[in-house]
């Protein structure tokens, strides 16, 4: 591309430069980044879906196209839940292979903690649901769709606030949130599916073996191999019932790791270099586009606190989120040989589990298959929303609370003031464990 003459302006949807789209991907690599991204779409979403072009929303939202004949006639929201996110998963299943091979949850030592952490996070949130639901009348559809967390909007928060807080406080947030997907997959891979077709399922997992084997055996680098077959696989997963984005997670489990996490081409850490800013940029903001345009009014947010699903759904991920975690973490501390990273302290881990309670993403798509219709789903959308935001704002003050008592205590280690000797030597701990190279999602 040529350079353009002096004086001449950027047209409008210009090619970028290289350095430019370079600067771009590395950006949406980043938390924030792509936190923001998300909350922008939703808040367009909201936006849009309650303006005076509001049928405009559904119009685009609910238009068709595809292959008919290939059953793949989906609409816009339909292809963005079960086709944008599939790539989405992709990455969540590359950084769980990571984790099993190199990270925290390589060895049963410091896989136990947030391993029992992401279970009681998913099981207390389902049962204070459940609770809330049958005692109010309701049924237990929903049971599934407060278990998960939102770790781009969670890690978004984070990354606003994260100048003193320790290092580890995000290690753990990672390493929770790795089997917090693995166990959303779970779910929608069992609790989800439609009716099977075998043959199509069949031509899926014949898929699944040549992606392994040109990947694993054959070590075969290009793109133009896996894209057309990942499409393919990810077709006949869809019409064979079984939800489609589990094909990401089986594809991103599949692919080669070592221990060193280099970007070395054809690796793990190499394709999940190149695809997180689509994931960040593209697959998980047009999701929640066409998935948070809820019309939001005095009778949905009525809605939310007089109907026992929906305030069973926002009382899971506020409450259920929070118990989980922090009494799962306790208990495991107190009762078996597990040990809680010395950088960190409880207050710290009960502002995690506040912030945990953040299920937008895993926690809309669940809500669309556990209520798909539109007179169920949108009051269940607002309790996520709802939910969501009360998770987000608490743990923002907390984590801004412990921010505060730990940048004052770097002051104090760093004019030689006497204090605390416990917390100076935790955040000394944290110092060194900061200036360590860990395992962050590249």
């Amino acid at each position: 591309m040529t350079s353009p003459a002096p004086g001449r302006g950027r047209t409008v949807l210009e090619r970028l430069s290289l350095p430019e789209r370079r600067a771009v991907a590395d950006a949406l690599r980043t938390e924030t980044v792509g936190g923001m991204l998300l909350l922008a779409a939703a808040t367009t979403a909201l936006i849009w879906a309650n303006s005076p072009l509001r049928n405009s929303y559904q119009e685009v939202r609910d238009s068709h196209f595809g292959i008919p004949a290939w059953g793949l006639d989906l609409s816009v929201a339909h292809w963005t839940a079960d086709g944008l996110l599939a790539l989405f998963f992709f990455v969540a299943g590359a950084e769980l292979k990571r984790e099993l091979v190199a990270g925290d949850l390589r060895t049963r030592s410091t896989a136990a903690l947030p391993v029992v952490a992401a279970f009681c996070g998913m099981a207390v949130p389902a049962l204070v649901y459940g609770v809330v639901a049958s005692s109010g009348g309701g049924s237990w559809n929903g049971w599934a769709v407060p278990m998960a967390t939102d770790i781009a909007f969670a890690l978004g928060v984070l990354a606003v606030i994260n100048t003193h807080l320790p290092s580890g406080l995000r290690a753990f947030l990672l390493t929770l949130a790795v089997v917090d997907d693995l166990g959303a997959i779970l779910v929608i891979a069992l609790f989800y599916t439609a009716d099977l077709n075998l043959i199509a399922l069949a031509g899926a997992a014949l898929g699944l073996g040549a992606f392994y084997w040109l990947h694993q055996r054959r070590r075969i680098h290009g793109w133009y191999w896996y894209l057309p077959l990942a499409l393919a696989t990810w077709a006949l997963a869809y019409v064979g019932g079984v939800h489609a984005t589990v094909t990401g997670v089986a594809m991103g489990l599949m692919l080669r790791t070592s221990r060193h996490h280099r970007l070395e081409k054809g690796t793990l850490e190499h394709i999940v270099h190149v695809a997180r800013p689509l994931s960040a940029g593209l697959a998980v903001p047009l999701f929640a586009l066409f998935a948070a345009g809820v019309t939001v009014s005095a009778d949905s947010l009525r809605a939310v606190l007089d109907r026992p699903e929906p305030l069973g759904i926002a009382l899971g991920l506020l409450l259920g989120k929070t118990l989980g975690i922090f009494c799962g973490t306790y208990l495991a501390v107190r009762l078996t040989r597990a040990r809680l990273n010395p950088a960190l302290a409880w207050a710290d881990i009960l502002a995690l589990s506040v912030l945990a309670g953040i299920g937008f993403t895993v926690s809309l798509l669940l809500s669309e298959l556990a209520y798909p219709y539109p007179a169920q789903t949108d009051s269940i959308k607002a309790a996520v929303l709802l939910g969501s935001l009360a998770a987000s704002v608490l743990a923002t003050v907390l984590l801004k609370i412990r921010n505060a008592r730990y940048r004052a205590l770097h002051e104090q280690e760093r004019l030689g003031l006497p204090g605390d000797e416990s917390e100076q030597a935790r955040l000394s701990s944290s110092s060194a464990g900061a200036a360590t190279p860990g395992h962050r999602r590249t």
